[in-house]
């Protein structure tokens, strides 16, 4: 039945992204980004009302807060449950209670992730936001990634020009350092969905949106990818998942968000 519906890419990136969040459980559901934050919302609606949402600012929230200004419709209305200072988003960080989805500005094959700085790090070639928070939130919670153009100036070749987020690299860890919390879920790009679920940590294809090859994701890619034995086709939104979707992007935010909008499915060249 989803077969025969029309969705954009954004609309499909946006269901790939919510099943990063599948069986968390408890936890606060961090979508950075109208993507990400479409995808947690889609998932505590559908199939995982347990997450924790904010709206935010200080608050949690019983049901996800639609995309932009509130007040102009009962929906857009919050229905808080609780307060969530900034003390407590803490908590929830160090206690390894969080899963935030995070759009780096590269990435290497250990999942080591770089927001700070493009380049040699005394002599940049482009200075972006800095490390931020990412250094401690990449070691005490379930992170996934979101990638709005799949290439290799963000799948980098060697490891990222800077460390921001910690990953998977042996070299990076010193003997003794604990790695309880620390896991990397899903990356969702323009192109596919991968994991880090390979022979020690390596990435994996998962899946690949409709009209794309593994070929030419490898090529786009700055290291050696693996296929998932269960390689297959992004699903599809349903036509329920559109219709929640819509809901919480009543102004169309989401169209923005790709370089022309393109389709869910990609034509046949």
């Amino acid at each position: 039945m989803s077969d025969k519906l029309e969705f954009s890419l954004a609309e499909l990136m946006i269901v790939a992204a919510s099943e990063a969040w599948r069986g968390d459980g408890e936890v606060l559901a961090s979508g950075i980004g109208v993507i990400p934050r479409l995808g947690a919302s889609l998932a505590k609606l559908t199939y995982a009302p347990e997450l924790l949402m904010t709206d935010s600012e200080c608050f949690l929230v019983e049901e996800p807060i639609p995309l932009g200004a509130r007040g102009a419709d009962p929906d857009s209305v919050p229905k808080y449950s609780g307060y969530m200072s900034f003390e407590r988003v803490f908590e929830c960080v160090w206690g390894g209670r969080r899963h935030a989805m995070i759009g780096p500005t590269q990435i290497d094959r250990w999942g080591q992730t770089n927001l700070s700085v493009v380049g040699d790090y005394h002599r940049p070639k482009a200075a972006i936001l800095g490390v931020r928070g990412l250094p401690g939130n990449s070691i005490n919670h379930i992170n996934s990634f979101f990638v709005p153009n799949h290439s290799k100036r963000v799948f980098v070749e060697g490891e990222v020009d800077m460390v921001s987020g910690a990953g998977f690299n042996p070299a990076r860890w010193e003997p003794g350092m604990r790695r309880d919390f620390m896991d990397i879920r899903r990356i969702v790009t323009d192109l596919c969905v991968l994991d880090f679920d390979g022979p020690d940590r390596a990435v994996r294809v998962r899946s690949l949106h409709p009209g794309v090859g593994f070929d030419e994701v490898q090529d786009k890619t700055g290291f050696p990818l693996l296929k998932a034995p269960e390689l297959g086709e992004t699903p599809r939104p349903s036509a329920e998942q559109l219709a929640i979707i819509r809901r919480l992007d009543p102004h169309g935010l989401r169209a923005a968000q790709l370089k022309g909008n393109p389709p869910g499915v990609r034509a046949v060249a």
